[in-house]
């Protein structure tokens, strides 16, 4: 894969009901939730990789270091940037950010590994379930 530290994607969404902490349980909270911002910087992360991967391989998320910065409302829109950092060609580390249309939301670093056959993967996977 010829994929070299520097490489970026960028990614948005808008935020909706449904990504707030209020619909994840914490009543009264209507803003973006955490995890749908790790889900937004994992995305921009994917979206660096994915055009350069094998047919039948994916990449799992293996680490998130992230520090959420300021709270977005529904409605605003939110961008997410991943910058590759190093690689050995199967782990790649990237730096990551977020804004909504104010400021900067979140930062920190998220890792991800290269799955080379996504279905031996999950048949694997799935076999966890069957014990």
């Amino acid at each position: 894969m010829d994929l070299k530290p520097g490489a970026t994607a960028e990614v948005s969404t808008t935020v909706t009901p449904d990504r707030t902490a209020d619909a994840m349980g914490i009543r009264g909270v209507r803003v973006l939730a955490t995890p749908f911002v790790i889900g937004l910087l994992e995305d921009a992360a994917a979206a660096v990789i994915n055009p350069h991967l094998s047919p039948g391989a994916a990449t799992v998320g293996t680490m998130v270091e992230m520090r959420h910065l300021a709270a977005t409302p529904v409605g605003m829109k939110v961008r997410a940037k991943a910058t590759l950092l190093e690689t050995d060609g199967r782990r790649y580390l990237f730096a990551v950010e977020a804004w909504d249309e104010k400021e900067k939301i979140a930062e920190g670093r998220h890792e991800r590994f290269v799955v080379p056959d996504l279905d031996k993967f999950l048949a694997r996977a799935m076999k966890k379930g069957q014990s």
